[in-house]
């Protein structure tokens, strides 16, 4: 004899949320697995429209595989070098970085008391400890750097993503059970999360380039480190640029004084309100951006679930899923919720 039974509103609500815990926690547990994954599906979601297009240009799929590849272990290899022994000597100067800032610090405080404003020793430490940044992004560049022992798995990971990426819409049609209706809705996901990726990494690229050429022009150290910063962030809208740019214009604090670091940071704004305000709302389009709430929350909650480098993924992981809900007219209601504007009809 079956048993109709019913669940109340309020249970099946309890029941997501229960569901939704258990899995951020599994998540949470398995991130030194999902971590390389999600780099290599980041990755090859960059790299699949150069392949496609090659594709489309009749060349053989194995060598536009070839191709592609190519490509991305010269940048790997470029990226390993390059930021590798930035991060290594930037990591090994940071006690005497710490120092020199401490002193610094100290000499503001005893100009803001010969001012007339007194700041307790302690109080001070609390409110502004700036070598508190500079640790903070040596930690963070340190777990960047502990990414490229695992370059070997990343790579091996994107070229198998890339040999299934051309045969996967085929499969997927097989599995549905209404191909005419879930394959559009499938490729317009597709081709929206192409077209995000493939302007937020050039307007990033762009971005990181940039910031390394001022920053070299002015002579502060390590510019390849901090326009490697200036990219990876730039996929962080907002909240991003500014992590990005404090611990660089600390250091040209120390290096070059105050007027250095007015000049920096002067860099530093006409860059991002350029490439944040003109260039990247120009193509990006309607419909593709997240509130800076959202942004913030992801940043935390990414972050907190997959280390530095989930702050990194975070918005690219939010903007999937916010294109995925959109994609459905049942839960379109959760994309408008989670964008930065609202379109009018």
């Amino acid at each position: 004899m079956h048993k109709n039974i019913s669940i109340s509103q309020g249970s099946r609500i309890l029941l997501t949320m229960a569901a939704f815990v258990v899995i951020v926690a599994g998540v949470r547990e398995a991130r030194e697995l999902l971590v390389p994954f999600l780099l290599s599906a980041f990755i090859a979601i960059i790299a699949a429209p150069p392949l496609f297009y090659l594709q489309r240009k009749k060349i053989p799929a194995g060598l536009a595989l070839a191709l592609v590849i190519g490509a991305v272990i010269i940048a790997a290899m470029l990226f390993g070098v390059l930021v590798g022994n930035s991060i290594d000597n930037f990591s090994a100067q940071l006690p005497f970085y710490q120092e020199r800032l401490n002193g610094q610090t100290q000499a503001l405080l005893a100009w803001l008391a010969d001012m007339g404003i007194s700041i307790p020793q302690q109080t001070a430490s609390k409110l502004m400890d700036p070598a508190k940044a500079m640790r903070m992004a040596a930690v963070g560049l340190s777990s960047l750097g502990g990414l490229l022992t695992n370059t070997f798995l990343i790579l091996l990971t994107v070229i198998f993503i890339l040999l299934e990426a051309s045969s996967f819409p085929t499969k997927l049609g097989l599995v549905l059970q209404n191909p005419d209706t879930g394959m559009p809705r499938f490729r317009s996901f597709l081709d929206n999360i192409n077209h995000y990726m493939a302007i937020k990494s050039a307007t990033s690229a762009l971005t990181g380039i940039l910031v390394f050429l001022w920053l070299w022009t002015i002579g502060v150290d390590y510019p390849v480190l901090w326009g490697t910063l200036a990219f990876l962030l730039n996929f962080v809208p907002n909240i991003g640029s500014i992590i990005a740019s404090v611990p660089a214009l600390l250091l040209a604090l120390i290096q070059l004084g105050v007027g250095g670091a007015l000049w920096s940071l002067l860099g530093y704004v006409v860059i991002n309100v350029v490439m944040g305000n003109l260039i990247e709302p120009r193509f990006m389009g309607r419909g593709l951006g997240i509130s800076t709430l959202v942004v913030f929350i992801s940043l935390v909650f990414w972050g907190w679930i997959l280390g530095p480098v989930g702050m990194f993924l975070s918005v690219p992981l939010t903007m999937m899923i916010k294109i995925s809900l959109d994609s459905s007219s049942e839960t379109r209601w959760i994309a408008i919720l989670l964008g930065s504007e609202v379109e009018k009809t």
